[in-house]
């Protein structure tokens, strides 16, 4: 259910102006995704882990992570360990938050060597997050890369 309603907010804060509040809180939720990348990037899964609501959902290479428990059983410690080897440069991001939600979306590339073999690659992400509290946890992200050019 909340997924559902998570994605219908995102798509209606995207159609949105943003005031002075909106935007401040678009910052947290920026702050909460890089926290996210910062743990990754540390191989720190715990921390990473943190920053995910329980009913979280993870689309990544044609796969689906269907809550937060899902994700660290399976691809979080693949994900940390790959994020450990690499350098992703943000080139481009976007993002719009509401009271209760806020989205942000990069393009990036990410280069270096992982288990011995080149890597190049551009990179989409959107996220979606949920204030709990005094907090935003991420409800949704949607990861994509292919080859550079």
């Amino acid at each position: 259910m909340i997924r559902t309603c998570c994605l219908m907010s995102a798509m209606a804060l995207a159609m949105l102006p943003l005031h002075p509040l909106a935007a401040a809180a678009r910052g947290d939720a920026v702050a909460v995704v890089d926290a996210f990348h910062e743990a990754l990037g540390r191989g720190d899964q715990q921390a990473a882990a943190s920053l995910l609501a329980d009913d979280a959902l993870i689309f990544e290479e044609g796969g689906a992570e269907r809550s937060k428990a899902e994700y660290v059983a399976k691809h979080l410690p693949a994900d940390a360990a790959f994020s450990r080897a690499v350098a992703s440069k943000i080139i481009r991001r976007e993002g719009g938050s509401g009271d209760a939600f806020a989205w942000v979306a990069t393009e990036g590339r990410t280069m270096g060597t992982y288990k011995g073999k080149p890597v190049d690659r551009t990179t989409t992400e959107s996220m979606l997050l949920h204030r709990e509290g005094a907090n935003w946890r991420i409800v949704h992200i949607h990861w994509s890369s292919g080859a550079a050019r």
